[in-house]
């Protein structure tokens, strides 16, 4: 031992130690193995990945539940070098003061029985995410225009922001479209990582958490696996496992997973060499990862609309993410059935939609559909949803929008903030506002539990989805302004009746209705000629 360290930190917060290296002889400094071995108060090691910061300079960053004294030690992997090899410490760990969330409940994980997210201390976690591709790109900017637009979605219920760690859909490599402040996260040729572009991005990841919002951290778009090649891909995911890990993050290895780079002869089509590269990938970050984040695949159509689809070993999957489609209400059918799929599937797990009809791609689709993928999902099962806008996901601007994707096709130039604005995203808080009111972590989908009036005209999966949300509670979505027959209740029982106008944010509180004898009952729809939600509260 050369020297000793001691820093002192909260539950859950994550404490940095810095380490400098005399000298490095023979070798880039990115080249070199340094972790940091910490063992808890109970007597468990964690091997935490350190990341190069620059210079002669490594960094390892950690955080625990546990409190007490967490002791550590250095090594420097086939090159001992002095100053990252051998330096002990200790990190103190004290109980959280605080009110994050994400500290005072822990970051998130998967439940016990495999069907929803929650908690370290087991809270349950309703993900309501958004959807913000290349959020990390000047175009959308730091500090003001980053605060402004996480600041609108903390004040409508957003606790997820997926997130694309700086190899983006819809362009080239190197593309200026996609550089931060500090340029790009790899060196031409991906020579090497550049810390200085990280430095940037932690301030931005840390800005999320600290407004309660979880990353979810993709680590590159699929179609860059051919270009780097799996071992640069796996040195991306050791850097990005080593500086984030210790946050409350979670993990998708890859966006479109199976998809190829769009100027692909005979694209699109569905990459399986692909698939199988970022199987080996994502298997390399279960291994690599001390924290174990929940990890999961975001893949793309053609058939496969689940991570399930998108990767060779769904053993290595903790979630579920689909993309569905963008296809408005023509979407709806495959969006319930492939969740509805993904649900009864083995293995067990949660599973949501994450990309699904953005509102306004296009400048087409209305807040209306983007209801009508949320409702019957959550209702089927779900976990949580993200939504997304166009305009947001791409990060335009008035002055300079995304423009051209590669194909030449163009998606839309509506600008981040008047797109921050459109109803969708509001409507969706309102609706998780709502959830939260009832034991929604006990949502069991009850298929049968509610048709049209006229039953003749069950088609197209555009039909109510009802489910029971702990005992002797009902809730449907009615997708039209039309009457609804709810069936499966008590016989002859009485039940407290609450409408939801998932539009306004409207509740209203209808009285005891009785079911019939047959645990039957029709509802007329309100008068305001939308979609609308009804809840069932069994009397006693």
């Amino acid at each position: 031992m050369t020297d000793s360290i001691t820093l002192q930190t909260m539950c859950n917060v994550p404490v940095e130690i810095t380490l400098s290296a005399a000298s490095v002889p023979q070798a880039l400094p990115h080249t070199l193995v340094v972790n940091v071995l910490f063992t808890d108060p109970a007597g468990v090691t964690r091997r935490v990945p350190a990341f190069w910061a620059g210079g002669l300079t490594w960094q390892a960053r950690y955080s625990s539940g546990v409190v007490g004294t967490h002791s550590w030690r250095s090594e420097c992997v086939g090159h001992p070098v002095d100053g990252l090899h051998g330096i002990e410490g200790a990190v103190e760990v004290a109980p959280y003061d605080g009110g994050n969330p994400l500290y005072l409940h822990g970051p998130i994980q998967v439940s016990e029985d495999k069907r929803r997210f929650e908690h370290a201390d087991h809270t349950p976690f309703f993900w309501l995410g958004d959807t913000w591709w290349m959020g990390l790109c000047t175009r959308l900017q730091w500090p003001d225009e980053f605060e402004r637009l996480t600041a609108d979605r903390v004040a409508k219920g957003f606790n997820v922001v997926q997130i694309v760690a700086g190899l983006y859909p819809d362009m080239p490599p190197l593309d200026p479209r996609g550089a931060n402040e500090a340029g790009f996260p790899w060196t031409p040729e991906y020579g090497h990582i550049r810390p200085e572009y990280f430095d940037l991005v932690d301030r931005r990841l840390q800005y999320l958490i600290d407004a309660g919002i979880t990353p979810c951290i993709v680590g590159m778009w699929g179609y860059f696996l051919p270009w780097i090649g799996a071992e640069k891909a796996k040195e991306h995911w050791r850097y990005l496992i080593a500086r984030y890990a210790s946050w409350p993050v979670v993990w998708c290895v890859a966006g479109e997973a199976n998809l190829p780079y769009y100027l692909t002869e005979g694209f699109p089509f569905d990459d399986r060499g692909q698939v199988t590269g970022w199987t080996d990938v994502m298997r390399y970050v279960r291994e690599t990862d001390p924290f174990h984040r929940p990890l999961s695949i975001h893949p793309t159509g053609l058939g496969r609309l689940t991570a399930r689809g998108a990767t060779d070993d769904e053993s290595l999957l903790d979630f579920d993410m689909l993309q569905t489609g963008h296809g408005e209400k023509a979407s709806l059918a495959p969006t319930v059935d492939t969740l509805i799929a993904s649900y009864d599937a083995q293995p067990r797990m949660p599973v949501f939609n994450s990309e699904v009809n953005y509102e306004a791609l296009m400048d087409r689709i209305p807040a209306e559909v983007v209801r009508l993928m949320f409702w019957p999902s959550i209702l089927s099962g779900a976990a949580g949803h993200t939504y997304g806008a166009n305009g947001i996901w791409q990060c335009n601007r008035r002055d300079e929008a995304h423009g051209a994707s590669p194909g030449g096709g163009n998606w839309g130039v509506l600008p981040w903030d008047d797109a921050m604005i459109l109803p969708g995203s509001g409507q969706l808080g309102a609706a998780k506002r709502f959830l939260l009111r009832y034991a929604w972590a006990e949502i069991d989908p009850c298929p049968d539990g509610a048709s049209w009036q006229e039953r003749d005209e069950d088609v197209d999966a555009f039909v109510p989805y009802a489910a029971d949300l702990g005992s002797g509670v009902r809730m449907v979505y009615v997708p039209a302004d039309r009457p609804v027959h709810v069936h499966l209740l008590g016989p002859g029982k009485a039940y407290r009746t609450t409408l939801f106008d998932p539009v306004k944010d409207v509740r209203e509180e209808l009285g005891e209705t009785s079911a019939d004898s047959a645990g039957e009952m029709i509802l007329a729809p309100p008068e305001h000629g939308h979609d609308w939600v009804v809840v069932l509260e069994a009397v006693n």
